[in-house]
């Protein structure tokens, strides 16, 4: 089983998404999270050393995530989506860019 990371913002809107869009995907387990402090459900270390892949929404992600947690980083993988924060929970249009990016990577 891979376990699977996405990382927004506040893990309201694009995160949220991401892990119920992919929830029930064969093989992998999904969980999501925040980067900023006020976020609903915080990134932790202990997330992120059960994560194998991580995915962060936008650039600034992946840099808060090595700032912050660059120690709990571990093996797992981390790859950009490119997804702006534009999108409300469980859009049409976030689903078919989440639909569209992320099954390519699931198979590595």
């Amino acid at each position: 089983m891979k376990h699977v990371l996405f990382l927004c913002s506040r893990n309201r809107l694009r995160s949220p998404t991401a892990e119920q869009v992919f929830a029930d995907w064969p093989g992998i387990e999904t969980a999501s999270a925040g980067v900023d402090h006020d976020a609903d459900n915080p990134l932790t270390p202990e997330l992120l050393a059960w994560a194998d892949l991580v995915f962060v929404m936008e650039d600034m992600h992946r840099t808060k995530l090595s700032t912050r947690f660059r120690a709990h980083l571990r093996n797992a993988r981390v790859v950009c989506l490119d997804i702006p924060d534009d999108y409300d929970y469980m859009d049409p249009t976030l689903v078919r860019l989440l639909q569209t990016k992320v099954p390519k990577h699931l198979s590595r």
